[in-house]
């Protein structure tokens, strides 16, 4: 008898792995979806007239194969320790909140937390980082963090222009603030017509500037009251803005009690490593009466239907989508995971904990100076908390290279100084070598000696809620931190069908190397020669991107989808101005195109020009001709989504394109739907000039419970000297974020799955996400219209069901999706791009076992609001206004209308892993009417368990 091997691969990532649907499920949901083959299905879904003819080149690795690699890669990267500072530094992640956070899937797999009910565990997470972002700078109300230290300050800048009563239309920026900051304030005041006047503080003129930004302590470490010329600026009626340190604020004065309005920075240091420039999380608190001005999440406190506290976000929070060429902030992306990781790291060293590390630090630098300066170094500044400047003269080439001998990064600073930063990491060796770097054996004995005047020691307590005062025994830590995931729910327990979000898996095997310290160990601005692995890795991956998209450039600075498009239509703009067309300003959007689209415009400049869409959901072209027309010579650009919002292929797309073109615009194709086009469709070769691509959604980064992101911009050859530049790198248009490549070391997640996948596997998985949201679309089609779809009868990767009618009965959309907490499901994206409807998006990665758990949910609530419309219930009486139901609501007395079976374990929820929501439906308005963005009093918490 001849042996037969069996064919199967195990170590197929894609196909096994990745890609949910088994081959023989893939047959089973094609009969249903009525069509012979994937292929068929691909042919009657995707034009044909815009296919590209060339399969995606390269061969997968399997999972083994790639962690080889990465751990190949890393070594090409040279580990040093890197006192540069410049609001970058060595920190000490608690393994505890590594294995606990970081790398636990309950955690980065979570969606932002629009639906309150099953984000209470983040949301309370998020609380206590609020809170101590506001406990630190003295400022009583902070948002739940935003993308880098340079793009908050810049995003306080046009909070504060619109916020002062101060007609000036300048900003003074404190020259003592880190450069990057400065890169990214000018680039972002450009457009919109803001004079940047970089200086001294000292020499201020409150009366010529809306408001003023002071780095505390500044980029070369001096240690400086702003109280006066904040005092002075309150008397112009201007704001002030102060860039600060946390960790140097559990010993300075904090800038609340200098007067300052608005406080930024970067979380980074607690607990969060360099990872070569982010993710990290940075934060923005402010006065009271500033709050509803404020960019960015804020988490409130509000009640659910019980009564009991609950955590949401703040109505504010979508407010930019909502008002669309009128917004005033394009932020629509946080750093959740790292605020999370930031405030678990304050929770586990609690005040003295964080106050004890703050001293360490400050007396180790001041421990340097005095040996410096003993030895005769002219040592700079007179105050200062961690960062000190030696002047080396001629000798600054000598003294970078000992201190590389010494396995030591400094700072550069002109041509004859060098800044050295202290951290949480340096110890009694690290001073030894920086010493010897300089010549100087052995360092002066420790003593508790401050390097800042007495006057300028904060006074005022941080962190006084119980949070913060927890017995962190790890044991404690840990169950404290499992408490808050149970609350949540997340990729790790149930498909998250979001339409234009795209939850697909983030593969372990993708996520691991980031925590190395080949990767995560890196300083942004540590020289090249010593992040080699990192151009490796990042070549590599904008080559295969530059494939997929058929674009000639990519510019991997953006650290959100937002920023990308910002960076895009900044790229347009500085395009136009070198041909002298700096009359192109106008911006044709269609209405039905993402709300941070016309927000972006706006902050570029643009004058927005909305365009008409068809009854059938498409770009209505004759109105867009007209449009483009009436523009002429000061077309700028056109920004499209492909597929469409709606979830169609757009037949006329290409004719969008040239008409942009032919009136001498540029096309910006937003990147958001791209898991519809991966392998099938390049957007750079059917009219696209720039896109961008949100890795943290196509190309398999976790959402993190609402970042982090990254979203580089791919560009045609023309575009491309045009990309963001950036200080630490020289050449190109300014920098949109703080480091060179953003949050790098997230790039490598990417990387990992491209590299995995394999051109042949991505495109599979393109095909399969299609399939997907084409067998929901045919399963559910009776019992909920299907709101767009091609002329041929098909959704691309997502599909709209259509709940409009139901609201005659009294059924809202919400009804809908809190019922689906019910059945153990996130709810899909609400009332968006249509009100009232639900956009859903499979993605490649679910099994059809769960997409029919999901299907079963849905006909379920089917049918329960049909029995709304026969009258045998009431909307109000209904399981679906009671929902979600919470074990309070099984134990509790029973008096509703159907059976506690029928309201706790509807059809499509497991049994016995039944997800149980903490809390019942979350009171927006109370929330809303009642702002509180900052940890309750502890009596609260027992009110609520009564």
């Amino acid at each position: 008898m001849t042996y037969t091997p069996v064919a199967y691969n195990p170590y197929d990532f894609a196909n096994r792995r990745h890609i949910g649907p088994s081959p023989a499920e893939m047959e089973a949901m094609l009969q249903v979806v009525g069509v012979p083959t994937l292929d068929a299905l691909i042919d009657e879904t995707v034009p044909k007239s815009i296919r590209q003819n060339t399969p995606l080149s390269w061969a997968p690795l399997a999972e083994h194969e790639l962690l080889d690699k990465m751990r190949q890669v890393g070594k090409r990267n040279t580990v040093m320790t890197s006192l540069i500072g410049q609001g970058y530094y060595g920190t000490v992640t608690p393994p505890a909140i590594q294995r606990n956070i970081l790398e636990n899937p309950a955690w980065y797999t979570a969606y932002t937390p629009y639906q309150p009910e099953i984000a209470q565990g983040r949301l309370e997470a998020l609380l206590n980082y609020q809170t101590m972002v506001a406990d630190l700078t003295g400022l009583p109300v902070a948002n739940a963090s935003l993308l880098d230290e340079a793009t908050a300050a810049a995003e306080a800048m046009t909070m504060a222009e619109r916020s002062a009563k101060s007609k000036a239309k300048a900003f003074f920026v404190d020259r003592n603030c880190h450069p990057q900051t400065i890169g990214v304030i000018q680039t972002r005041a450009a457009p919109l017509g803001i004079e940047v006047i970089i200086g001294d503080p000292a020499k201020l003129d409150p009366a010529a500037v809306f408001a003023a930004i002071f780095q505390y302590p500044g980029t070369y470490g001096h240690v400086t009251d702003f109280t006066d010329q904040i005092t002075a600026l309150h008397a112009a009626k201007a704001l002030a803005i102060v860039a600060t340190d946390l960790l140097a604020l559990c010993m300075l004065k904090e800038p609340g009690a200098m007067g300052a309005d608005i406080a930024v920075g970067s979380a980074q240091r607690f607990g969060v490593p360099m990872g070569y420039g982010g993710p990290h999380a940075a934060f923005m608190s402010c006065r009271d009466d500033l709050k509803r001005s404020m960019p960015g999440r804020i988490v409130g406190v509000s009640i659910d239907s019980r009564g009991n506290t609950a955590y949401r976000l703040s109505l504010q929070t979508r407010e930019q989508h909502i008002r669309r060429e009128k917004a005033t902030s394009n932020v629509c992306t946080a750093q959740a995971l790292l605020a999370v990781m930031a405030s678990m790291y304050a929770v586990f060293h609690g005040p003295l904990g964080l106050r004890a590390i703050a001293e360490r630090v400050h007396f180790g630098a001041n421990r340097l100076a005095r040996a410096l300066q003993a030895a005769g170094a002219k040592v700079s500044p007179a105050a200062f908390f961690d960062t000190i400047t030696v002047e080396v003269g001629v000798g600054q080439t000598g003294i970078l290279a000992a201190a590389r001998h010494e396995g030591l990064n400094f700072r550069k600073i002109g041509t004859d100084r060098v800044g050295i930063a202290l951290d949480e990491t340096t110890d009694e060796r690290v001073l030894a070598r920086i010493l010897r770097a300089f010549g100087i054996e052995g360092a002066p004995p420790h003593r508790a000696q401050l390097g800042f005047p007495e006057d300028m020691v904060r006074t005022t307590e941080y962190l006084t809620h119980p949070v913060f005062h927890m017995n962190r025994a790890e044991s404690e830590m840990m169950r404290y931190m499992r408490r808050l995931s149970d609350r949540d729910l997340a990729l790790d327990r149930a498909m998250i069908p979001l339409g234009s979000c795209t939850m697909k898996l983030n593969a372990a095997a993708e996520m691991m190397p980031i925590t190395w310290p080949e990767f995560g160990s890196l300083h942004p601005f540590a020289p090249a020669d010593q992040a080699l692995g990192y151009k490796e890795a990042i070549d590599d991956l904008s080559a295969k991107l530059c494939e997929i998209t058929g674009y000639d450039a990519m510019s991997m600075q953006p650290n959100s989808g937002a920023q990308g498009e910002y960076a895009g239509l900044l790229t347009i703009q500085a395009y136009h101005k070198s041909r002298g067309d700096t009359q192109r300003t106008v911006c044709l959007i269609p209405t039905s195109a993402h709300g941070t689209n016309p927000a972006s415009a706006q902050m570029v400049g643009m004058q927005v020009v909305v365009v008409k869409t068809a009854p059938n959901g498409d770009i209505d072209v004759e109105d867009f001709r007209a449009k483009a027309a009436a523009a002429g010579d000061r077309l700028a650009a056109c920004m499209i989504t492909y597929p469409s919002t709606h979830g169609v292929f757009e037949e006329t797309v290409r004719e969008v394109c040239q008409i942009t073109h032919d009136h001498g615009g540029q096309v910006y194709i937003d990147g958001a739907n791209m898991n519809a086009l991966v392998g099938l469709v390049k957007p750079g070769k059917i009219g696209g000039d720039v896109s961008h691509l949100n890795l943290h959604k196509t190309f398999a980064i976790p959402h993190g419970g609402g970042g982090p992101g990254m979203g580089p911009i791919g560009v045609g050859a023309h575009l491309a000297p045009f990309l963001p530049g950036h200080n630490e790198l020289g050449g190109g248009e300014g920098p949109v974020s703080a480091a060179p490549y953003g949050s790098a070391s997230i790039l490598l997640i990417s990387w990992a799955y491209c590299l995995m996948m394999g051109g042949e596997g991505l495109t599979q998985a393109t095909r399969v996400a299609i399939l997907n949201a084409n067998y929901i679309a045919a399963r559910l089609a009776g019992s909920y219209p299907i709101l767009f779809m091609g002329n041929k009868g098909r959704v691309a990767h997502e599909c709209i069901l259509d709940t409009r009618a139901f609201a005659d009965v009294g059924v809202t959309v919400d009804d809908i999706a809190k019922r689906l907490i019910d059945n153990g499901f996130h709810a899909p994206t609400m009332s968006w791009p249509v009100s009232g409807t639900l956009m859903v998006e499979p993605t490649e990665s679910e099994t059809k076992a769960e997409i029919d758990r999901f299907i079963t949910a849905l006909l379920a609530i089917r049918e329960e609001i049909r029995a709304v419309e026969k009258g045998e219930i009431s909307a109000e009486d209904s399981p679906l206004r009671h929902a979600p139901h919470t074990v309070n609501d099984l134990v509790a007395d029973w008096d509703r209308k159907y059976t506690r079976e029928a309201g706790c374990f509807p059809p499509g929820a497991f049994r016995v892993d039944k997800y149980w929501p903490p809390v019942g439906r979350v009171d927006n308005v109370y929330g809303d009417r009642n702002l509180i963005c900052t940890c309750p009093p502890v009596e609260s918490y027992a009110d609520a368990a009564e």
